[in-house]
């Protein structure tokens, strides 16, 4: 599966044919950033039935949306399923662009606004926010922001090992983040770190993991981690450190252990190795008043790519919770915004 990064979209202003086969993709264009244009792009599975109710998934840093069967778990637990792959990431990644470069987080509110708006012009009446690592520091904090409506931006929020905090010591949380700090605020495209790649090749098929993706679009050491990228992240962790007032319920989903994210290891199968589990179990609570916290046994840090076991789980759990917290028939929404052309 190869596509690359500088792959441009299909068809802009209305739905074509997937890299995923049995889905569709709609390319949203977008307002420029300091980049120059950019898009960002949903997808949905092809030819099924329409339901009252959606999610819309958001993926983690150096990640796209690949992960069919968890459209297919949603489908099951009543919803329809969207991704939305953020600007210069994944589909959504042009030729001029810097993959995965966001010096401010918070530029991507764009394409989480807009999304959600089409979803509700399109009928959904009831919307689950549902981010993993980065997408879901990233929900939350627009969650946040527009906290208050009389109509929620999102109805819940699913979180799957949300990036709460660095996985690091006390030096790099503390003095590396200020230096960053002031380096991204000069010079916000210089590369401060690299992803390890420990985690990554034990996911995907060709280097003996189960899982088979693009590795133009999601390679094990990443891109170069920016420090406009880090100096955003932190300033968001700094913000849920003092609590945020997410007014819907929060479902944070995490394994029930970490493993070393800078090393290879025996249970990089059964652990989150990419971040550290106590900080999100920590931090979740200071996320709003409504959080649960399930902790999965045997997870990994995206726990919808556990082996079998610890994934059923985590989907039943997701499942058991959406049932719980969300009216089994909720009062239709009054749409006002227009549809705009070439979208159903």
């Amino acid at each position: 599966m190869t596509h690359g990064p500088g792959t441009p979209p299909a068809r802009h202003d209305q739905w074509h044919d997937d890299v995923l086969p049995g889905w569709e993709a709609l390319t949203l264009d977008l307002r420029p950033d300091a980049q120059g244009p950019g898009v960002a792009t949903l997808v949905r599975r092809r030819g099924v039935p329409r339901l009252e109710r959606a999610v819309l998934y958001v993926h983690g840093y150096v990640d796209y949306f690949f992960q069919a069967h968890l459209g297919e778990a949603w489908a099951a637990m009543g919803y329809d399923f969207y991704a939305l792959d953020l600007r210069s990431y994944g589909r959504s990644l042009l030729a001029h662009q810097r993959p995965n470069d966001a010096p401010d987080l918070a530029v991507h509110a764009e394409e989480l606004d807009r999304s959600v708006r089409l979803l509700r012009e399109w009928g959904h009446t009831v919307v689950v926010g549902h981010g993993h690592s980065t997408g879901g520091l990233l929900l939350c904090l627009w969650a946040h922001e527009r906290r208050g409506r009389a109509e929620p931006v999102v109805d819940a929020l699913v979180l799957n090992s949300p990036w709460l905090e660095l996985n690091r010591g006390w030096f790099d949380r503390v003095v590396t983040t200020r230096a960053v700090d002031m380096l991204g605020r000069v010079a916000p495209h210089t590369v401060v770190s690299q992803l390890q790649p420990h985690y990554g090749r034990g996911l995907h098929r060709e280097t003996g993991g189960p899982w088979d993706y693009d590795l133009a679009w999601k390679p094990h050491e990443g891109f170069g981690v920016r420090a406009g990228f880090i100096r955003s992240v932190r300033r968001g962790h700094r913000a849920v450190a003092r609590g945020l007032a997410v007014d819907v319920p929060v479902l944070v989903c995490t394994s029930d252990a970490s493993g070393p994210a800078d090393r290879l290891h025996e249970a990089l199968d059964r652990t989150d190795s990419v971040l550290a589990v106590e900080h999100m179990v920590e931090r979740a609570p200071r996320l709003g008043p409504d959080v649960t916290i399930v902790q999965v046994p045997g997870g990994v840090h995206d726990l919808a790519l556990s082996s079998a076991p610890a994934r059923d789980r985590y989907l039943a759990d997701v499942a058991r919770w959406v049932a719980e917290r969300l009216p089994a028939d909720p009062p239709p929404r009054r749409l006002s915004e227009p549809r705009p052309p070439g979208c159903p």
